[in-house]
């Protein structure tokens, strides 16, 4: 399964419970076709307390959410958009915002 954004990409979510909050994209599961973004879809695990991490108890973290409920966010027009691939000249690709045509 192919995922339209990459690790460090900041990213905008268009659905669901965190609906309007922006973050940078940490992991990318292609297998399931999830991502994982800082700062949104918090759960709350119960940790056990282990040799290396002592400490225990009740531990916040971001969990996996489909990618297709976020959209690369263009910091130069400040809006979700999509993205279209583009030949430079010396045969490289890159990837441009169809909205204003910046580069990512």
């Amino acid at each position: 399964m192919k995922v339209h954004v990459r690790k460090n990409d900041t990213v905008i979510v268009i659905s669901g419970k965190d609906k309007g909050k922006t973050g940078e994209v940490l992991k990318v599961i292609p297998k399931t076709g999830r991502v994982i973004v800082k700062g949104v879809n918090i759960v709350k695990k119960h940790q056990k307390p282990n040799k290396q991490n002592m400490q225990g108890g009740i531990v916040e973290m971001e969990a996996a959410i489909n990618s297709s409920k976020v959209m690369l966010y263009c910091e130069k027009c400040k809006k979700a958009t999509r993205i279209s691939n583009k030949i430079m000249e010396d045969g490289s690709k890159v990837r441009v915002c169809k909205k204003c045509g910046e580069t990512f």
